[in-house]
């Protein structure tokens, strides 16, 4: 019996159809991802090269990456990096994956930061630094302070900022929310939304590998967002604006909230890609 010949185009082939057989979402995306990683190549090397056989070394260098995904880990935790706003963002398991729902806020965000003025913007709870370190490069006059609880979320947000070189528009600081009495023209945030009753109901690829202090908040997954709401208002001036990212359904809780507390005027509610209300956007009155 002659032995099987793995060529690039036979291991993306039986990669593809164990991760579909697994449940795994987006199986042929995430083979073409993880073996490209693994041959020091990119999709279209793989497909300019389809019928090459693999050497031992190669395929010894494919079989962990794809161990790890059949464990559910996250594509971009086994690469490291994710694309967000057409940048390539160092991301590790420190730090929630940034995902094209928060394009949209970081999309309506630029709108409210002149390109020929200074502006003072805050990113609360910066992660991977995404969102801060996205707005620092559209907006080279804006200055950005960006917080976050976690020290290891900032290192990794400062590293963002270096490879992206605006680490000198970007002051990184450790902080439950926010610290300090600056005053802040624009407040961003996406902050943790999920409900603890529905932690267990997320994708693996969350519940098990993604931080859950970045996830949770709390009975109604608000928490985080009514605190967030009386911290900045004696953080801003008249005319501020606010821009908070929320999860499904959430967006009419967030704007009663906001009707009981005289500060906050609401401009808009700003659908994501797929029509879900996603990002509130309030104005300091």
């Amino acid at each position: 019996m002659a032995l099987r010949t793995w060529t690039t185009r036979a291991v993306l082939d039986w990669t593809t159809q164990d991760f579909a057989a697994r449940g795994i979402e987006s199986p042929r995306l995430d083979a073409e991802l993880l073996v490209a990683k693994a041959l020091e190549t990119d999709r279209v090397g793989l497909y300019l090269d389809l019928n090459r056989p693999l050497s031992n070394r190669e395929r010894s260098a494919i079989r962990p990456l794809v161990a790890r995904r059949r464990q559910r880990e996250p594509v971009a935790y086994i690469l490291g990096h994710r694309e967000f706003y057409g940048r390539r963002f160092t991301v590790t398991p420190d730090v929630l994956i940034p995902r094209p729902d928060t394009e949209t806020l970081v999309d309506h965000a630029l709108a409210c930061i002149p390109e020929d003025a200074a502006c003072r913007v805050l990113d609360v709870g910066t992660g991977s630094g995404a969102i801060a370190v996205t707005i620092a490069a559209e907006r080279p006059l804006a200055v950005v302070t960006a917080t976050d609880i976690s020290e290891a979320a900032l290192k990794v947000a400062s590293r963002n900022a270096e490879q992206l070189e605006v680490a000198d528009r970007i002051e990184f600081e450790r902080a439950d929310l926010l610290r300090g009495a600056a005053q802040y023209d624009v407040v961003v945030s996406n902050p943790p939304y999920v409900a603890q009753s529905e932690i267990d109901a997320l994708q693996p690829e969350i519940r098990q590998h993604e931080p859950l202090a970045a996830l949770e908040a709390g009975e109604d997954g608000l928490d985080v967002v009514r605190a967030l709401l009386a911290a900045v208002e004696p953080a801003t001036m008249s005319g501020a604006e606010l821009l908070v990212e929320v999860g499904i359904g959430q967006a009419a809780s967030v704007l009663d909230f906001a009707a009981n507390h005289a500060a906050w005027h609401l401009v808009a509610v700003y659908p994501d890609l797929d029509r879900i209300d996603r990002v509130v956007h309030l104005r300091r009155i």
